[in-house]
């Protein structure tokens, strides 16, 4: 005998879609509703598959006022599962913590939310029993260590622990209530439900410490399938299975266009690449970068990018090309340019100096309303921004060449 259980997380109800912008109305409302479509996704699964309870592991909402349109959508969810005799443990995190200002909307009786301080909650069923211990987020930024609170109590045959937080030395997001996995594996838990990475890892396998990541990517760094997993304890043993949740998929593609002469050729290839991806089950969104292009004929990626997003407007399952970037070209302009002026040299040093993009969104940050939204810049997002900023700088010195 055992239990079973989803473990999902991060699901960023409501959560508007990042660097996205004209798109048609059919695409822009199938997005809009995407981290919804996804959730119920969960719920469906957790249905049919006859789970014991759902442990949902932080950042249910995108924001600290927790829009009521994506309260009622989630209590639906909710009642669902009441129906079915299904409980639900779930904490908050940064994103929805405790001290956020939002209109209550109460839940069913099956819905068990952990406070501020580490708590357990006891799921019982049959003879068996499973303890299963966490918080929530009193506030967004929780820079100590909680995992030091987390203590077993001997008084269930299972034991789950469920948090919200960082690992030490990962760079990827914010690092809120850090731990390292000696941490975990030394409060003797079945199984460690985490939150807050985006990224389905697992980083234990015995016991499992898993972090499923979100259930629907938002941008282009939350790439591939997204979803939950469905857990089954018993005495000395677990099994997970994956379940994917996302309704738009994004990925960041990359071609080989050695071969290509003509821009009608360039066409073709970005067309089969299209097709290939396309598979009728999800919607995708696409960073296309362009490689080893040498045409002798000139053209704008903004005109490649129209015409390929011109033929996915009315299709049901989309192959989106959000945007373009012909690398070589890029490369190669900025090596002329280069030679042509030690202006550009300077120039293009200032790109790198990542002093200077703190300085460029320290407004943001430092903004009254602006700055609860924003999570600190990592080495890598800061490097991606002075790379962006220097292909719109060659972008316009070559509009600038040819006027």
């Amino acid at each position: 005998m055992g239990i079973s259980f989803i473990h999902c997380a991060d699901l960023h109800l409501d959560s508007p879609m990042v660097g996205l912008k004209n798109l048609p109305t059919t695409i822009h409302n199938k997005l809009k509703e995407s981290t919804f479509t996804a959730f119920k996704k969960v719920i469906d699964a957790a249905i049919s598959k006859k789970v014991d309870f759902i442990i949902i592991a932080g950042d249910i909402y995108d924001g600290e006022d927790r829009s009521i349109k994506a309260q009622i959508r989630f209590r639906n969810e909710m009642l669902r599962l009441e129906e079915e005799q299904i409980e639900v443990y779930l904490i908050h995190g940064n994103h929805d913590h405790l001290n956020g200002s939002w209109v209550q909307i109460e839940l069913p009786p099956n819905v068990h939310v952990f406070p501020s301080m580490v708590t357990v909650k006891k799921y019982l069923k049959n003879n068996l029993s499973a303890n299963l211990y966490g918080f929530s987020y009193e506030t967004r930024h929780i820079k100590e260590r909680r995992i030091d609170e987390y203590e077993r109590s001997d008084d269930a045959h299972f034991h789950i622990g469920i948090l919200h937080g960082n690992l030490e030395g990962s760079t990827e997001h914010s690092a809120y209530a850090p731990f390292q996995v000696s941490d975990l594996l030394a409060k003797k838990m079945d199984y460690w439900a985490l939150g807050h990475i985006h990224k389905r890892e697992l980083l234990e396998s015995v016991p499992p410490i898993v972090y499923p990541g979100n259930t629907q990517g938002r941008h282009k760094k939350e790439t591939e399938v997204k979803g939950c997993y469905y857990v089954e304890l018993s005495d000395g043993d677990a099994s997970l299975e994956f379940i994917p949740t996302s309704e738009v998929i994004w990925k960041n593609v990359k071609i080989d266009a050695s071969s290509v002469h003509t821009f009608d050729d360039l066409y073709k290839l970005c067309r089969k690449e299209m097709d290939a991806i396309g598979d009728r089950k999800y919607s995708y969104i696409i960073s296309l970068e362009i490689e080893q292009l040498r045409l002798q004929d000139s053209f704008l990626a903004s005109d490649l990018l129209e015409i390929l997003q011109q033929e996915e407007i009315e299709a049901d399952f989309f192959v989106w090309i959000n945007s373009i970037k012909v690398q070589e070209n890029i490369e190669w302009l900025k090596e002329n340019l280069l030679r042509e002026s030690a202006f550009y040299e300077e120039l293009f040093a200032v790109t790198k100096d990542f002093e200077l993009v703190n300085e460029a969104v320290a407004p943001l940050f430092q903004h009254s309303k602006a700055h609860r939204f924003l999570e600190e810049l990592t080495a890598e997002e800061k490097q991606e921004l002075a790379e962006e900023a220097e292909d719109l700088l060659l972008t316009m010195l070559v509009k600038r060449g040819g006027s």
